[in-house]
């Protein structure tokens, strides 16, 4: 077996990574939204904001491609560390390909003088007993969660508005599509990085560090990728000051999918029902601009209750649960 770098330019390469994907999701959860080459492609050139992982592929002697490894290097903050993720397709596990693919990450970590590396891998019994043998912990559980616009209550999503304007008559809405404005842009700062409020369960992440220029980096990625990012934003009316937002970016090559990035209330500006505000204006404007979409998906850590509590109100349901795990090298 050979462990090849992938490139974006590699179309090959990229179908064949996205073909092990897509049967192993096919077996282990259908539901989840998966790459094409062309996503995947943009991923290894911008990844979430132009720091985008590496990745490797896995062929036997004759060319057959059996597995995929993703490597993500963080740059702005867990610079001590290295993020994973693991597919062999289903016809070519229980080898040691999954091991060996670990272990090469592993090699990649050492090698960039990290000494720590995670791992996420979906709540089935064989990603445990991976997780356990090559001595990965438990630290978290992330739930990916989805609404399917086609059965909303859009009645329940207007009284929620309604319901949540009332509450934070303080505050004014803004909506922006794609990049944000010049003047806008330091005090989204602020906004974004109560994001780090977010539950991290026992995971040893530093908090997430933002700039004016990561916010850019952000925005350029999402739009080279061919992701149209929408984004409500709440602003008190007596200070002009920031106070939370929602984001959600929708694919061109698949404008029925959704995902949602980002909904933060700052601190100062809690206890105002804004995050419930945030949101049913999004789903609002969003069925008004995209007429196409019809799914959602969002990502929470399973103990991030207040988050849930809202989405579980606009009929989330859950897709699948993952485990996240952690190593010392």
């Amino acid at each position: 077996m050979e462990i090849i770098k992938l490139s974006a330019d590699d179309e090959v390469g990229c179908a064949d990574a996205v073909a092990v994907d897509s049967a192993g999701w096919k077996l282990d959860c259908p539901e989840l939204v998966q790459h094409t080459p062309r996503t995947f492609a943009n991923m290894l050139r911008y990844g979430w904001d132009l720091e985008p992982p590496g990745a490797y592929l896995a062929r036997e002697d004759d060319g057959t491609a059996v597995g995929v490894l993703t490597i993500d290097i963080p740059r702005y903050e867990n610079t001590d560390k290295t993020w994973l993720d693991i597919k062999v397709h289903p016809d070519h596990r229980g080898r040691g390909i999954g091991s060996a693919l670990f272990e090469y990450g592993e090699q990649l970590t050492r090698e960039l003088g990290r000494t720590g590396t995670g791992l996420g891998a979906i709540d089935l019994p064989n990603a445990q007993a991976f997780a356990a043998r090559h001595g990965l912990e438990q630290k978290s559980v992330e739930v990916n969660r989805r609404q399917e616009l086609a059965g909303l209550d859009w009645d329940l999503v207007q009284r929620m508005y309604d319901e949540s304007a009332a509450a934070a008559s303080g505050y004014e809405l803004v909506r922006i599509t794609g990049a944000l404005p010049d003047d806008m842009l330091d005090g989204m700062v602020a906004v974004v990085e109560s994001i780090n409020d977010a539950p991290k369960d026992d995971l040893d992440l530093d908090d997430d560090v933002f700039t004016p220029e990561r916010l850019r980096a952000y925005e350029e990625a999402q739009r080279k990728s061919d992701r149209t990012v929408y984004r409500v934003v709440a602003r008190a009316k007596d200070t002009g000051a920031l106070a939370g937002h929602t984001v959600v970016a929708v694919e061109r090559e698949r404008p029925h999918l959704g995902e949602q990035h980002d909904t933060a209330v700052s601190r100062d500006h809690r206890g105002h029902r804004l995050g419930a505000l945030l949101k049913s204006a999004m789903l609002l404007w969003l069925r008004e601009q995209e007429p196409a979409l019809t799914q959602i998906d969002t990502w929470n850590a399973e103990s991030n209750d207040h988050m849930i509590s809202i989405n579980e109100a606009l009929n989330y349901h859950i897709v699948a649960r993952f485990l996240d795990y952690q190593k010392n090298l």
